[in-house]
């Protein structure tokens, strides 16, 4: 069994103003996008320049965690929240889905680049494959937060989390980070240069996403208010398995309608 590390969530408290560990991974998720992002414009030539995606990137910031929050709200408590609407806005303490964050910055996403006249499935492909380091990092927070924790085990790397009660654990965030963040980089970033076609990165992110997120959600606990959908499925699995469905739609229907394949 591996010992939880008791690492304080806030890492700095001045008077009411506290910075969290959590928090902090977001902005190295973005950070690391937008370097990223820059480095691949670097190395390959594109139509546009570095000013309409560094103002895309303020916007989407915005749109991840209005999506995310609204997300959670939305897929996980919608009941809790319709009681209490004015908690809605207290995202300090906790409760971010990232299909929502997912669906949100797409929207805004889609906005500011068709205003700013450029090729939405182009720069799309552009930054997504700089979006896995920021999922490892948001599950790292997860873990140093002690929740979203797995289901009970007995394996060697269990363990014991402070919510979970006196049980060893999966450590499913690190799974998670491991898979969604690691693994998923590493073949997006090869990928990247071998596609075929634009959008074809997009796709094969949201079924690589939504496959490896539909396997970790095994190994993890279910929401508490939320259980089991259908008495088979979380909610985890069943917004995975959409992101899976609409990765194939992408790549098998709509991407050669579209035409402009690479030779």
């Amino acid at each position: 069994m591996i010992p939880y590390p008791l690492i304080d969530p806030v890492l700095i408290k001045i008077g009411p103003f506290a910075v969290r560990w959590y928090g902090l991974m977001y902005i190295f998720g973005f950070l690391s996008s937008y370097l990223l992002t820059i480095y691949q414009m670097k190395k390959k030539a594109y139509k546009f320049g570095r000013a309409p995606i560094e103002d895309l990137y303020f916007y989407l910031i915005i749109g991840l965690i209005v999506g995310a929050r609204l997300g959670y709200v939305l897929f996980y408590n919608l009941h809790y929240y319709i009681e209490r609407p004015l908690e809605i806005f207290e995202v300090w303490k906790g409760g971010m889905s990232f299909h929502g964050g997912l669906i949100g910055t797409f929207i805004i996403g889609y906005i500011v680049i068709k205003r700013k006249g450029l090729d939405f499935i182009t720069v799309l492909d552009l930054i997504i494959p700089t979006c896995p380091p920021g999922l490892a990092f948001g599950r790292l927070g997860n873990f140093i937060n002690g929740e979203l924790y797995g289901k009970p085990t007995d394996l060697p790397w269990a363990v014991i989390f402070p919510g979970g009660g006196n049980v060893p654990r999966h450590p499913s965030q690190l799974y998670e980070a491991l898979l969604e963040g690691v693994v998923l980089f590493i073949i997006l970033w090869f990928y990247k240069d071998r596609k075929k076609r634009e959008g074809d990165v997009s796709a094969m992110f949201l079924m690589l996403y939504g496959i490896f997120r539909f396997f970790c959600e095994f190994f993890r606990e279910p929401d508490v208010q939320i259980g089991y959908v259908f008495n088979l499925i979380t909610m985890g699995q069943l917004l995975s398995g959409a992101m899976v469905l609409a990765g194939i739609f992408l790549k098998f229907y709509y991407l050669p309608k579209k035409g402009n394949v690479y030779h």
